[in-house]
């Protein structure tokens, strides 16, 4: 059922709805935010700009229970902006939850998503999505950023450095940045994997866990504007040993068979059951 959040008119749900097998839309970009009504309005329009020639998108905004005014500021953009859906977690709930609940909701074969502070750069969307359309199986690919020149602050590159190598070393997913919020992927290959909180972060090693791959393209990365960082290097230590113990579990418990279609049911069969 979808109820109105408090003061908005942004869409409530606990469940949303899965969409049609045909697909609105081509490309679905799905961004989560929590307190971040500055970067809300430039962001948008930024994505505009970035896909408005290139494909048939939406963008799916997600705020994780936002304790500022970013509801209304996302309401008020969506007025001059159609393509933009606005969902609402009425408690903060992490921000891999919030892209689960945008890639549940969104109604496109591909998703692209993109962290809500502005340092990444849409105009990079097209030349991962173009590297995804030129696989011969893009459900097991999964084109990932990778700020090869970042702009953050030296303590928090060598914050990342070595969490990069910790991770790398023990899940060897292949990937120089995993914590770059700009990645492309296909809704059908986030749908058939384990979700679980931080797990934005190990999208590289669940996409091999299931025999796929992972491409590293390098992108542009900016300094932030507006507002204010919501993670610290503590915040990451406290939960990442038991994430990557996690995660290693699951890739030691993967099967990805190799399976052989013998038979398929027929569209019409005959109602005497004749082959």
């Amino acid at each position: 059922m979808a109820l109105k959040a408090p003061g908005t008119d942004a869409l409530t749900m606990t469940q949303p709805a899965l969409p049609p097998t045909e697909h609105a839309f081509d490309l679905a970009v799905v961004v989560p935010v929590h307190n971040e009504s500055e970067n809300v309005r430039p962001l948008v329009e930024e994505i505009a700009t970035a896909l408005d020639d290139v494909c048939n998108y939406q963008m799916v905004y997600v705020d994780d229970g936002s304790a500022d005014d970013t509801p209304e500021r996302l309401v008020e953009t969506a007025k001059a902006h159609p393509r933009l859906s606005v969902l609402r977690h009425v408690k903060c709930c992490g921000q891999s939850a919030a892209v689960a609940t945008g890639v549940r909701y969104a109604n496109a074969p591909v998703i692209a998503t993109l962290d809500g502070d502005g340092q990444n750069d849409p105009a990079d969307i097209p030349k991962l999505l173009e590297v995804l359309k030129a696989s011969d199986n893009p459900d097991h690919l999964l084109v990932a950023g990778w700020r090869a020149k970042r702009k953050d602050t030296e303590w928090k590159r060598f914050q990342s450095k070595i969490a990069n190598w910790v991770r790398s070393s023990l899940l060897g997913d292949e990937t120089p940045d995993t914590g770059c919020g700009l990645k492309v992927f296909t809704r059908a290959a986030f749908m058939d994997m384990p979700r679980f909180n931080h797990m934005h972060r190990y999208l590289p090693a669940l996409m091999i866990r299931r025999a796929g791959k992972v491409v590293s393209v390098e992108v542009n990365h900016r300094h932030r504007e507006r507002g204010i960082s919501k993670y610290g290097m503590w915040d990451r230590l406290s939960v990442a040993v038991r994430d990557l113990m996690g995660v290693m579990w699951l890739i030691a418990r993967a099967a990805n068979p190799d399976v052989e279609v013998v038979r398929k049911a027929q569209t019409k069969p005959s109602e005497r059951g004749e082959p």
